[in-house]
């Protein structure tokens, strides 16, 4: 999986928060440096002091560039936060006027925010994490795989994000489409009256 940071081509943020993953092994990999530094009987002493320092200016420096940009994982969330904040806004604004009793199939791996700004509760909802978790690799009688199965027998409204699991169950059924909604940078989502 490719990672992308704004000091080198292309210039962008992208799945740095992956990289992060790796720092256990570099805090890890300076502790050892430091121990075989501190430890060697083959280096004089002094060579073993100067090893020490220059481990520790290396360290301190990074640390103040670190401390001057920002961290890069905030960094990343924040620019690519716009156009997805925006899309589950238009969303809530569109979910707020559902009846109040009205069970909505969506996948809320993509936007949950749309149902917190909808004041949506999770009751109403028919999601992912509907069905038996022990049941593996799939769960035919789970309450999330029957209502993709079949949406209109379970669910008032379907919301589809462009390619998720929601999309692809109301592909070619007819249902009724309340609303399309597009933000640059986001799938699409499709607001679907099922029943």
């Amino acid at each position: 999986m490719p990672i992308f940071i704004p000091a080198w081509w292309p210039f962008t943020h992208y799945n740095v928060r992956y990289g992060l993953q790796l720092l256990p092994a570099f805090a890890a990999a300076v502790g050892i440096l430091a121990h075989t530094a501190a430890r060697s009987k083959q280096w004089p002493k002094m060579w073993r002091r100067a090893a020490l320092l220059g481990l520790l200016v290396i360290v301190v420096v990074s640390y103040g560039f670190i401390w001057r940009a920002g961290p890069i994982c905030y960094s990343e969330a924040a620019i690519n936060m716009h156009s997805r904040v925006s899309l589950e806004k238009q969303v809530a604004g569109w979910l707020h006027a559902l009846p109040p009793g009205a069970t909505l199939l969506m996948d809320l791996g993509g936007h949950p925010g749309a149902l917190e700004q909808a004041g949506i509760p999770l009751k109403r909802t028919i999601n992912e994490g509907n069905h038996r978790v022990w049941m593996q690799p799939s769960d035919s009688e789970g309450l999330w795989e029957r209502a993709l199965a079949n949406p209109a027998a379970l669910a008032d409204y379907a919301l589809a994000f462009d390619g998720d699991e929601v999309w692809r169950a109301v592909q070619g059924r007819g249902f009724k489409e309340l609303v399309v909604i597009h933000v640059t940078g986001q799938p699409q989502a499709i607001l679907y009256r099922v029943r």
